[in-house]
């Protein structure tokens, strides 16, 4: 499922990684840290309301600029890039998952996932095989031209999923993907992530919920701006 990469070369590495917002008065988002998340991890984030989960993510998408070190994406380094250079590793390199599905309603799954390659100029014959087949993968081979109004929510979050890795991207960033589900359709979703993270993709997970946290390989704790990490342990089965 994820793109080429160069042997031994991390996803995600930081180096002295910080990001202010400038004021006044200026707030200390997220503080001087190194980070390095390898090829094929499951990792997940958690920490309260106001920690910098949300400066953390969208430095990692490349959505935000750090104010201070650097950040490697597949050995790239991305704080030196333009802005058009950015966006280009943005939509090839990250497939992003995120709480509110952001489908749009008047599509059905196929097209909603096909609009994914517009900007990358696949030929329309390629995209609507690469969705069938991407749409299948996650378990939907019987929703292919439902509107997302007839779905359910796990099988809208699953359409969002297909979406995020239709690109081949090297990383699935997750922003609190069961937040808008119920117990058991979130455990579904789990497991689709855990089976990617087994094929290979690497997956970041950002959530507040401790169980969607225990998925991890690792688990990243940021709280006040401060990155703190758990010892590995095995992904839960």
């Amino acid at each position: 499922m994820s793109a080429d990469h160069r042997f031994g070369v991390p996803v995600v590495e930081f180096t002295a990684v910080g990001h202010t917002y400038m004021g006044p008065p200026s707030v200390e988002a997220l503080q001087e840290c190194d980070l390095r998340i390898e090829q094929g991890e499951f990792v997940t984030v958690v920490g309260p309301s106001g920690s910098g989960k949300s400066t953390l993510l969208n430095i990692i998408g490349l959505l935000d600029r750090s104010t201070t070190g650097t950040y490697l994406l597949d050995g790239i380094d991305t704080h030196a890039a333009s802005e058009s250079r950015r966006a280009a590793l943005r939509s090839k390199r990250i497939g992003f998952v995120f709480q509110s599905f952001h489908l749009l309603a008047h599509r059905s799954a196929m097209e909603n996932v096909e609009l994914a390659m517009v900007y990358q100029r696949v030929p329309r014959r390629d995209r609507r095989i690469r969705a069938e087949s991407v749409l299948r993968r996650v378990g939907l081979s019987h929703r292919l031209h439902s509107l997302p109004t007839q779905l359910s929510g796990g099988e809208r979050q699953r359409v969002a999923i297909a979406r995020a890795l239709v690109a081949r991207p090297s990383l699935l960033l997750c922003d609190e993907p069961t937040g808008n589900l119920d117990s058991r359709t979130a455990d579904s979703v789990l497991g689709l992530l855990r089976e990617l993270h087994t094929e290979g993709m690497t997956v970041v997970v950002i959530t507040h919920d401790a169980h969607v946290a225990a998925q991890g390989q690792r688990t990243i704790t940021i709280r006040d701006g401060i990155l703190m990490e758990q010892a590995p342990r095995q992904v839960l089965s």
